[in-house]
């Protein structure tokens, strides 16, 4: 009798999974089949279906079973489909886990990057799954919400018994001992947190959690600096970010120049205003840098003063190999060094260029390597609408009129930092970003070029054009660089 009861347990455990828009987007339709989709207002998908696809569409202001959509039967379900595609890639949709008795979610999905689809990976009765060490719950407004930097999705948790489940998942356990507890979640919530990297597998016989989840590249995260990375930039998550000004009513703005503190001052002025020394070069490039937002289309960058800036701003200077030294008398193993024009954190050198080049007298548009010990440019082959899409990101985020005639992308080889330093590592490779920066701001200014440092950029994109994991390699900052099509702006 009990293996019966449980049979009928599990067979009732068969959550439905439904796709259905964002509460804030809005869907019509009318007899004629004209399908309307918009947000604030603001018109986000149009198209024509057939009058029967088109009524049907109207479904997802409640939701849609996801399976009928993942294999559609029939010309209504395939024209409803690939609409819901069109949607689900422009972030317009979230994903709903019915709960057993039909009463409201048992989570509700929400993509954080714009090509998610729920998948629900497969577990069998003796595998093992434990909580990835990158997941945490934490509250947004009056919702949990359970997420990890690797997740392409985050999930929203009312139920306090769900909670205690996944929570339960910080040691390792077995799926059949999970099935006979009371309170079982059901494998296909299971399913979906191990398809978002929030679970994994511990492989049999592991030496340990942390080697056993994801790559060799992966161990060398610590948790905040993983979550800092992808949490900073656009591509891994949905979050608002950018110049929002999203305090503007709740503190005043902040002042330009720090409150003066109280104690004795020496003035410092009778030593430099009575100065008649000349300025040197180097202050005067100072003071001359600028950020340069608009270019010169007629008058492009051209490669040799390419070549030259990438010359004197990051090319590889000299190699050398030691042996790691402990400082008690003991030694590790032999590792390579090299010297470039800026400082980095324990001459780890760990930041890579990439460019996208749009217009540059002399060199054909595309996307580039810059190969810094060599001092040269690899072509990397990447769609035409990727190379088009990352520079339309860099012109919006600088405001410009114009994409900018070549950008760099700044990339870190992670684990050449956090291989040495623990911590510390994502704070001082994003130190290394900033004296780069400057580095290139004076190395342009000196050239007569320039040059506008940019605060983002799609970490998922990237992956995708240079064919490396965000967590493997990817991207710490952005410059455009370029012919000044005029003076440029002080920042």
């Amino acid at each position: 009798m009990r293996g019966q009861g449980n049979r009928r347990q599990r067979k009732s455990a068969a959550a439905g999974l439904y796709a259905r828009l964002n509460e804030h987007v809005t869907i019509e339709a009318d007899a004629d089949g004209n399908v309307v989709a918009g947000l604030d207002g603001q018109v986000l998908e149009r198209t024509k279906l057939g009058a029967g696809a088109a009524k049907r569409t109207l479904a997802l202001r409640t939701g849609l079973p996801v399976r009928s959509l993942a294999s559609p039967r029939g010309a209504i379900d395939n024209e409803v489909a690939l609409l819901v595609r069109r949607l689900a890639r422009r972030g317009l949709l979230e994903y709903g886990l019915s709960r057993t008795n039909g009463r409201g979610d048992l989570v509700a999905i929400e993509p954080q990057i714009e090509d998610y689809w729920p998948q629900t990976a497969k577990l069998g009765a003796n595998d093992t799954v434990a909580l990835s060490r990158f997941a945490y719950l934490r509250r947004r407004g009056t919702d949990l919400v359970l997420e990890a930097p690797r997740a392409p999705a985050l999930f929203r948790i009312d139920d306090p018994k769900t909670v205690a489940a996944i929570t339960g998942l910080s040691r390792p356990q077995r799926i059949a001992d999970l099935r006979r507890r009371r309170g079982f979640v059901g494998l296909e919530l299971l399913g979906l947190l191990l398809d978002c990297n929030i679970i994994f597998k511990v492989a049999a016989g592991s030496e340990g959690l942390r080697s056993s989840e994801g790559d060799a590249n992966l161990v060398v995260w610590d948790f905040h600096d993983l979550l800092f990375h992808a949490r900073s930039t656009e591509g891994r998550h949905a979050n608002p970010m950018g110049g929002r000004y999203a305090f503007v009513g709740v503190i005043p703005p902040p002042p330009a120049v720090g409150s003066r503190l109280a104690g004795p001052e020496i003035d410092l002025q009778q030593f430099t205003a009575s100065s008649v020394e000349p300025i040197s070069p180097f202050i005067n490039l100072l003071r001359e840098r600028h950020s340069t937002r608009d270019f010169d289309s007629a008058r492009p960058i051209t490669i040799a003063e390419l070549a030259k800036f990438l010359h004197h701003a990051a090319r590889v200077q000299w190699k050398w190999t030691t042996p790691l030294d402990f400082g008690d008398g003991s030694f590790g193993p032999e590792v390579d060094y090299t010297r470039r024009p800026y400082p980095s954190a324990g001459a780890s050198y760990e930041l890579e260029l990439y460019l996208a080049v749009a217009n540059c007298e002399g060199l054909e548009k595309g996307f580039y390597h810059y190969d810094a010990d060599r001092h040269a440019l690899v072509s990397i082959q990447v769609r035409a609408q990727e190379l088009a899409r990352l520079l339309a990101s860099a012109q919006f985020a600088m405001g410009a009129a114009a994409p900018p005639q070549i950008l760099i992308t700044i990339a870190a080889r992670f684990n050449r930092v956090s291989w040495k330093y623990s911590a510390i590592a994502y704070s001082l490779i994003l130190k290394d970003v900033g004296v780069l920066l400057q580095t290139l701001y004076l190395t342009a200014t000196d050239l007569d070029l320039g040059g506008c440092a940019i605060g983002t950029c799609n970490i998922d994109l990237l992956s995708k054009m240079t064919g490396q994991e965000f967590h493997v390699e990817g991207p710490v900052g952005q410059f455009a660089l370029g012919r000044a099509a005029g003076v440029g702006d002080a920042a």
